[in-house]
């Protein structure tokens, strides 16, 4: 597969993994003018609050919000509406919460946009299991029986017959997950780290390239970037192996 320097860029989601936004603003400097996504998560956005997504927006970046909304299935469309109008390009809720959950999620949307004609659609996707979770974790912990990847898939499936756009899984799963439900089905990958990384706590990872091609849409790569030196030029050596 052939990417260009843009397009390679805009396969990559920086997790902003900062305890406030002075922080994560250093980073997002150190970054300007590359045109990656920016991967928000709990921590940054429960101490910067949506201000700091009006920000980046604002920028011009493009916005993953991963809140990973779990909740009965009114809560979550809520949450959707509220998420929806802060303009973010994606968004995830948790596919162990049901079709009727994730449903209520597109809901959400849906009413937010018939609120104000100027939002853009986001992208609905689905958690479904942590790159984290080994096989021992998944049968004996959460008790789930079978295979990680089995696992996996079948909350794939679940997410698209709610209708959701996609998946957060590990890159290792991209290609049953893409059988399963059709190559125009989104898979955002974590575990990804370039060669010679750390793995920290993640189990099941894959470097840029290899997760390239599997097939995978997204690559969300954080501490490989964001505990570097110098996370501009992590963040281009990354753009160059993809391209």
């Amino acid at each position: 597969m052939k990417l260009s320097r843009e397009e390679a860029a805009g396969r990559i989601m920086v997790a902003l993994d900062y305890p406030d936004a002075t922080a994560a603003e250093a980073l997002v400097n150190s970054l300007d003018g590359i045109p990656c996504y920016m991967k928000v998560g709990m921590q940054l956005f429960y101490a910067a609050g949506p201000g700091f997504v009006i920000g980046l927006k604002e920028r011009g970046y493009k916005v993953f919000l991963d809140l990973k909304m779990h909740d009965i299935p009114n809560t979550v469309k809520g949450g959707a509406n509220s998420i929806t109008k802060l303009g973010v390009d994606m968004f995830n809720v948790h596919a162990a919460g049901g079709v009727d959950m994730m449903k209520a999620a597109l809901e959400g949307v849906e009413q937010a946009l018939a609120s104000d004609v100027a939002l853009a659609r986001p992208l609905v996707i689905a958690v479904t299991q942590l790159t984290s979770t080994s096989k021992q974790v998944l049968n004996e912990e959460i008790g789930i029986n079978g295979s990680v990847e089995e696992a996996v898939v079948r909350y794939a499936q679940l997410a698209k017959q709610a209708g959701l756009g996609g998946v957060v899984a590990s890159p290792q799963e991209v290609q049953r997950i893409k059988a399963a439900c059709g190559a125009d089905f989104r898979t955002i990958t974590p575990g990804i780290r370039p060669a010679g990384a750390d793995l920290n706590d993640q189990s099941r990872i894959m470097t840029p390239r290899e997760a390239l091609q599997q097939g995978t849409d997204y690559m969300v790569i954080g501490r490989p970037i964001t505990a570097a030196a110098n996370p501009r030029l992590a963040l281009e050596s990354i753009i160059e192996e993809l391209i």
